[in-house]
């Protein structure tokens, strides 16, 4: 009995010792695999790499965040850059990734989740409200500005409202180099094909005629 309880701790701690290597992308058995973005193998984890002796400077750097993007075209008043293995190869394999939001004054981040990574926000420049929902269904909201940042855990229902006067600008990162976004209520009304009707009226309470109302606003079917 003695060593069956040690077995089994000992394979309770093992297990532990895995978690960790489980919260993120895989690592990568190699210095870098920068992105063959022309090749046409697309089914696979990660994308292929170009011989590591094609490898340049210029595969591991983007201006592509630097610049304010423009919300007007967006009725959510928001635009999002994400720095893909398209637009920096080098990050391919890496098990990261960042982005640049921009936000009108009133716009926002709708509730969303990213399925495979955590989310770190870092304000530059900018009053917004920030929160996440955890399983319990508490919410943990904060205020945030220029300078600040915040958290949003893996696969974690979580928002972004601008609530200053003016343009917000944010950079995200993330622990994953495709996180992943399901956005919720495009999710649930603007699916292709459609989430049956009555699904969506029970799940959210609603009637039929306001899910119909719910999916024309959101260009759903």
């Amino acid at each position: 009995m003695a060593s069956f309880t040690a077995l089994l701790s000992s394979t309770t701690l093992f297990l532990l010792l895995l978690v960790p290597k489980l919260s993120a992308d895989p690592d990568q058995l190699q210095d870098f695999c920068i992105a063959d973005t022309s090749s046409p193998t697309t089914l696979m984890n990660g994308l292929p790499c170009i011989n590591p002796n094609k490898a340049s400077a210029n595969h591991f750097t983007s201006s592509a965040l630097s610049m304010v993007a423009n919300t007007s075209g967006n009725p959510l008043g928001i635009s999002v850059i994400l720095l893909t293995p398209q637009i920096l190869p080098g990050i391919n394999t890496l098990g990261i990734s960042m982005a640049r939001i921009d936000m009108a004054a009133g716009g926002v981040a709708p509730p969303h989740t990213h399925p495979r990574a955590t989310e770190i926000v870092f304000i530059l420049r900018g009053k917004l409200i920030a929160g996440f929902v955890d399983s319990t269904n508490k919410l943990f909201s904060h205020v945030v500005k220029t300078g600040d940042v915040f958290v949003f855990p893996k696969g974690t229902l979580h928002f972004l409202q601008n609530i200053g006067g003016n343009t917000a600008s944010i950079i995200a990162a993330f622990n994953s180099q495709n996180p992943g976004s399901f956005l919720i209520p495009f999710a649930a009304f603007a699916s292709n094909p459609a989430i049956p009707g009555p699904v969506l009226a029970k799940g959210f309470q609603i009637s039929l005629e306001e899910v119909g109302k719910i999916r024309m606003g959101l260009g759903g079917h």
